[in-house]
């Protein structure tokens, strides 16, 4: 799984971080989504039948107010080798979880045991290497750190654990898969970005070595699930091809589970990173997944109308500070379309490429949780006073 890319270079302007008692302090704070992190007891078997309890971090990024909202419990995947997966400490998905946020979301992502802070030689979600890859296993285990963190969340006054979802990328996906077959309460619905095991982009590109194994799990487990999915794919995928996605989906059909599957066209070197990639299209997907179960609130107000304030290369009347005029605002405009400039009260920051509105009104918000607005989308200046 790749990570975020750094905020450095999509184009963030970055104030001092304070750490707290409760966040690593190499790792940003995403004030104006109130992140905290809690340590959360799980307790999960290794496909050896090993038992272990650790604490994991769990980071929760929240709206304003007090709820209670419901809730996502977001999943990250698995590197490819032991020393990326002790990095990073913990994980956050900000830019995804600002989009759930925005959607009136709590989001909790655990970061499970074998990853960070907790890789230490315990490997639950192991599936035993490609001669014979075991694969319930490690879903079970994955999932029952999910569950653990939906128990916990119940013990949190700002959300109503009886209304959550459990959504993931890659061995996060497959992980939600598990937990939807599990049928935990409160569970409403599912999301599997690009889910599966076993891939090698390197060694084996598009030919994960479990994907027999994937399609007779799913098929067995499918009739258990209760609860509507929403199974997202790139064709491009370096770890499971175009091909097998679809394969897993029949399976899962046929052993009488029903999930929407929507296979998106390449994006990118490799579409196994969709999930942080190409939110412009995958964004409207479970925009219009999630209305159907009524999360019908918009996660980003509507771009306005060019407002006649300036034109977009005038940066003498940007109304920010001379030297943020003069380094951030030209690299705005030096940079392509998509793009979007946002600012607010002592700050500011731009982002351009995929999901450029909601990323540039972020990185301007985030660190001193501030309200943004936007100054310039693409070649038109939209602020008004």
């Amino acid at each position: 799984m790749k990570l975020l890319r750094s905020l450095f270079g999509l184009g963030c302007f970055f104030w001092a971080v304070f750490a707290c008692a409760q966040t690593p302090a190499e790792l940003p704070v995403a004030k104006d989504l109130h992140e905290v992190v809690h340590r959360v007891p799980v307790s999960m078997e290794d496909l050896y039948g090993r038992r272990e309890q650790r604490q994991i971090p769990v980071t929760v990024f929240k709206p304003a107010g007090d709820g209670p909202f419901p809730m996502v419990v977001l999943n990250h995947g698995r590197a490819s080798s032991p020393e990326k997966r002790a990095q990073p400490t913990r994980f956050r998905y900000e830019q995804q979880s600002r989009y759930f946020v925005l959607k009136g979301f709590v989001v909790m992502v655990p970061t499970r045991v074998g990853y960070g802070e907790t890789f230490d030689g315990f490997d639950p979600e192991s599936n035993g290497g490609c001669s014979q890859p075991r694969i319930e296993p490690m879903s079970l285990a994955a999932s029952d750190q999910v569950i653990a963190v939906a128990e916990f969340a119940r013990s949190l006054p700002f959300v109503d654990a009886s209304r959550w979802w459990v959504m993931g990328q890659s061995v996060g996906g497959l992980t939600s898969v598990a937990t939807t077959w599990r049928n935990p309460p409160g569970l409403q619905g599912a999301i599997n970005f690009a889910g599966g095991t076993g891939g090698d982009p390197v060694g084996r590109p598009g030919r994960s070595c479990a994907n027999v194994q994937i399609g007779q799990l799913w098929k067995a487990r499918a009739a258990q699930a209760r609860v509507p999915m929403l199974w997202l794919y790139w064709e491009n995928d370096l770890f499971w091809g175009a091909q097998a996605p679809r394969d897993w989906h029949r399976a899962w059909l046929d052993g009488g589970g029903q999930a929407e599957f929507h296979q998106l066209a390449p994006v990118g070197q490799d579409g196994h990173s969709g999930f942080s990639i190409d939110m412009d299209r995958w964004v409207p997907k479970v925009d219009a997944f999630l209305a159907q179960a009524g999360y019908t609130q918009p996660a980003l107000p509507p771009v306005p109308e060019p407002s006649g304030f300036a034109q977009v290369d005038e940066i003498d009347k940007v109304p920010v500070g001379a030297e943020t005029r003069q380094n951030l605002y030209r690299r705005f405009l030096a940079s392509p379309s998509p793009r979007a400039f946002a600012i607010g009260p002592g700050g500011a920051g731009f982002a351009t490429g995929d999901w450029a509105v909601g990323r540039a009104l972020g990185f301007c918000q985030a660190r001193r949780g501030i309200a943004c607005k936007l100054y310039a989308v693409d070649n038109q200046v939209v602020w008004r006073n």
